[in-house]
């Protein structure tokens, strides 16, 4: 015995985790300073004790755990290891992982148990566990909080822009010039602040990580002529011409389509805004070597000082005082830009002279393949006609588009319950358009996919909502939606994507 305490003092004596051996009716024959330490007691004082009549340890069945390795001399370890010792030296008893190993000397067995406080371990991995469980409520409480806030803010806001735009085309003439300016300032409000909230929560959203894009092969040239038209009227009334230079008819990169029409919608409503007299001009080419298309937005507006040029990507950046309390804007619509073409692998570059004008260039990659377009003349005999089939529960939307097109559609609405399949096969409708609510959401979704796997003529799907968290989204052109409308938006707009989706469905 005497022989195998020495042998046990080499081992383990100067270890640093607390040890102690004991033989095969529980006996502790020898223990290590670390374990005096911890536990209290030296080996002279443990002569009467045994691990097998230990009540803390029987009560939580740990005496059977290391039995089975003394009669096995195999090897096990003991999460929360806690006896009567230790408990009696302790007010707080530590945590213990022990490990217990058997081996035989001399014809006798015995089990070895090393024994570690993991209590600050496991007080860490709790303090990590609640910081991760407290940043994903975080998460989740800031993404409810923009879903909501997206949707009380952009509801009511669309019903203002939709009927001040239409009181302001239909009562032009019927009302005084002071009542116009008041009509204008209240659209043009409107309108403002529905632009700040938009950037402001897609900017959030960008940073916070939760802006998923869906890369696609698409004409970068018709993303461009898509999005031009509704800045020509903005352009015409300060005197500016809009020049366009497209090198070749089609260039088709591989983009998400949504940001990259949003970047370049931040560029150019920068250049009419910032330019006074002159013009702007947009240009599309190619970069064969690099595989890369370009972009080029020029304007002859009134510049960027060198100085500024560092700071003009980062958010709520404006170049001075004066410029932000002459030009509308909150700083974000660059910043925004830069992202979205990150986003898709693209680049935003900046040329500018004080006074002179600038220049932005953004690059994406071109694409190996082509978009190949599908040109059913019986598809496109019913595209030409000016029928919409549109399901929308409240029926708000419903009686605004109506409105906005009264003249050029006639427009049909069903409820989402009291839509069939069977209205698929009326060949009289050119488009079909949902308009959708959250709590309507998965079931709209279902409608979706099951108009796009049996509309015989595979007629356009537009959906509008006021859902702005580009996932949700991702979800309707998943479910074979060809275009999305966010609110709010106007009639120039809903006419734009009417057009765009009539091209998307070829």
């Amino acid at each position: 015995m005497d022989e195998l305490r020495k042998y046990l003092e080499i081992l383990y004596n100067r270890l640093l985790f607390p040890v102690e051996v004991i033989d095969s009716e529980g006996r502790i024959i020898y223990v290590n300073e670390a374990f005096t330490l911890m536990w209290g007691f030296s080996q002279d004082e443990l002569i009467e004790y045994s691990v097998f009549n230990d009540l803390v340890l029987r009560e939580q069945s740990k005496i059977s755990l290391i039995s089975e390795v003394l009669n096995n001399l195999s090897q096990k370890t003991i999460e929360h290891f806690e006896d009567s010792l230790l408990r009696s030296h302790h007010n707080v008893v530590p945590l213990i992982r022990t490990s217990v190993f058997g081996f035989e000397m001399n014809g006798e067995r015995y089990a070895v148990l090393i024994h570690e406080d993991v209590t600050e371990q496991v007080l860490t991995g709790e303090e990590i566990k609640r910081a991760r469980d407290a940043s994903k409520e975080a998460e989740r409480l800031k993404n409810n909080f923009l879903n909501v806030l997206s949707h009380e803010l952009r509801t009511p806001l669309n019903i203002i822009l939709g009927y001040s735009s239409l009181i302001k085309e239909n009562l032009s003439d019927k009302i005084s010039t002071e009542d116009k300016i008041y009509l204008d300032n209240l659209h043009s409000g409107s309108e403002r602040l529905f632009n700040t909230i938009n950037q402001m929560l897609e900017f959030a959203h960008i940073e916070a990580g939760n802006y998923s894009v869906a890369i696609e092969t698409a004409d970068l040239v018709g993303i461009i002529q898509g999005s031009l038209a509704q800045y020509e009227e903005a352009a015409r009334s300060k005197g500016l011409e809009i020049r366009t230079n497209f090198v070749h008819k089609k260039v088709f990169v591989d983009t998400d389509v949504q940001c990259t029409m949003n970047a370049f919608n931040n560029l150019l409503s920068n250049a009419v805004k910032f330019t006074n007299q002159g013009f702007i001009e947009v240009e599309v080419d190619v970069m064969e070597d690099k595989n890369l298309a370009l972009c080029r937005v020029r304007d002859s507006g009134i510049g960027i000082s060198t100085k500024y040029l560092d700071h003009l990507f980062q958010p709520f950046s404006q170049e001075d005082l004066n410029i932000g309390r002459s030009y509308e804007g909150n700083g974000l619509g660059l910043a925004l830009a830069k992202r979205y073409l990150e986003k898709v692998g693209g680049s935003l570059l900046v040329d500018s002279i004080k006074g002179v004008g600038s220049t932005f260039t953004f690059t994406l990659p071109l694409t190996l393949s082509s978009k190949i377009k599908y040109d059913d003349k019986e598809e496109a005999e019913i595209l030409a006609s000016n029928k919409i089939l549109m399901l929308d529960n409240v029926g708000e939307t419903f009686e605004l588009i109506r409105a906005f097109l009264k003249k050029d559609y006639q427009i049909v609405n069903y409820s989402l319950r009291d839509f069939r399949i069977e209205l698929t096969r009326d060949n009289s409708f050119s488009h079909i358009v949902f308009d959708v609510e959250k709590n309507f959401w998965q079931q709209a979704i279902l409608i979706c996919k099951d108009i796009k796997k049996n509309d015989p003529y595979k007629r356009p799907i537009i959906v509008i909502s006021s859902e702005f968290i580009e996932e949700k989204i991702r979800e309707f052109y998943n479910a074979g939606a060809n275009k999305f409308l966010i609110k709010p938006f106007g009639k120039s707009e809903l006419v734009k994507v009417l057009d765009e989706a009539k091209e998307y469905s070829l």
